[in-house]
């Protein structure tokens, strides 16, 4: 199957190992920047400079591939999207953005290739994991869907560090969010919703953020009572932010506010994911709570070093076109990420990365979850399980 790959920043270089290094996938990576395409090349990876605000030319290039895997800022997926329809080609991203998601949902209808946005880690992963809980359950009172991309060493005064996309970070920081409150959709505030939890004995901090729950409300419309989705944080980082977005009104100066935050908050490759997912509802006329957990660290194996952000979205994507390639996904229209199954998703050579053995594990770094049941299996004692070190 031919790939072409859009965007050769860290998130991209993660794809195109697992793509390229499998030998099952024929790679083509393009990027504006001829230096950022340099590692993947090294990678013997085939690699293009391309000029991605020319329509004409991005068809083009698509045209070349069987499906794009596109990897660029959030602000491009409408436009790569529309491209991949006019080429005809399947359609994979780690878009967090509502809209962008709404207008791929329209390009996709009577489409002849698939389309399957936000392929990450939230959206992405979450909304798998929550899914196949939900289904354990014959009526749902509440799900809480809490995801923390976060440094493992801690010592700003915000105390965050950059893991990922700014882009992506202000977007989800900026815009509302979607949730399901009393059986109604409604629609959020960012940085609203500030609770406290504690997990392994480290306390967290979560609150709305805009686009990780990806199409679940929908999906869930009518099943579930109560349904949100939190980013989690070390306590005291909402706070700060808040000043900086409403305080100092940087909220209406997007621009400013990333030029700030690249400036002043380190990157590092030194982190931590936290997956938390909590399921409580009715099942045989018992009122139960279900519980799924992960925590998934940066790695290094044969000399590559790569944080547990690369590594978690890197999974998601590569685990999602893997099992599109072996018809385990329609193969046209839009495509929801619940429509994966976990089993199918934990089991695949990709998305193991978040079944808890994928790499050696630090005697500390253990975390813990309820065991995960497929459609039918019946828990007796839903008390949570250590996974394997």
């Amino acid at each position: 199957m031919k790939i072409v790959l859009l965007g050769a920043g860290h998130i991209g270089l993660a794809i195109a190992r697992r793509l390229h290094g499998c030998g099952d996938y024929e790679v083509l990576a393009a990027d504006r920047d001829a230096a950022a395409l340099a590692p993947l090349a090294q990678l013997g990876v085939a690699t293009e400079c391309a000029d991605f605000s020319d329509a004409a030319c991005l068809q083009a290039l698509l045209a070349r591939g069987d499906a794009v895997v596109n990897a660029l800022p959030w602000h491009m997926a409408i436009a790569v999207a529309e491209a991949a329809r006019a080429a005809g080609v399947h359609y994979f991203d780690l878009t967090e953005d509502v809209q962008a998601t709404r207008r791929i949902m329209q390009l996709a209808q009577d489409a002849g290739s698939a389309f399957m946005p936000q392929c990450g880690l939230a959206p992405g992963f979450i909304g798998i994991a929550a899914h196949h809980l939900a289904q354990e359950f014959d009526d749902i009172a509440e799900i809480k869907m809490r995801v923390g991309a976060l440094p493992e060493f801690p010592t700003n005064e915000i105390k965050y560090n950059l893991t990922w996309s700014v882009d992506g970070l202000v977007n989800e920081y900026c815009h509302p969010c979607e949730a399901i409150r009393d059986g109604r959709l409604q629609e959020v505030q960012p940085l609203e919703g500030l609770e406290h939890f504690s997990l392994d004995g480290v306390e967290y901090e979560a609150f709305n953020t805009s686009g990780g729950l990806g199409t679940l409300c929908t999906t869930l419309a009518g099943r579930a009572a109560n349904l949100d989705y939190k980013s989690v944080r070390y306590p005291g980082h909402r706070d700060l932010l808040r000043f900086l977005l409403e305080g100092l009104r940087l909220k209406e100066q997007p621009a400013l506010l990333k030029d700030i935050l690249r400036h002043a908050v380190p990157a590092t490759m030194q982190d931590v994911v936290l997956v938390f997912v909590t399921v409580s509802g009715h099942r045989n006329g018992q009122y139960l709570q279900r519980v799924f957990s992960r925590k998934v660290f940066a790695h290094e194996a044969d000399g590559v070093h790569e944080s547990a952000i690369q590594i978690t979205t890197a999974a998601g994507v590569c685990a999602a076109l893997d099992l599109f390639a072996a018809g385990r996904l329609p193969q046209r229209g839009f495509i929801r990420q619940e429509q994966i199954a976990l089993p199918d998703l934990l089991g695949n050579r990709f998305g193991r990365a978040y079944a808890g053995d994928a790499a050696p594990e630090h005697p500390a770094r253990r975390s813990y979850t309820a065991p995960i049941a497929s459609q039918g299996e019946q828990h007796d004692n839903p008390s949570p399980q250590p996974l394997a070190a």
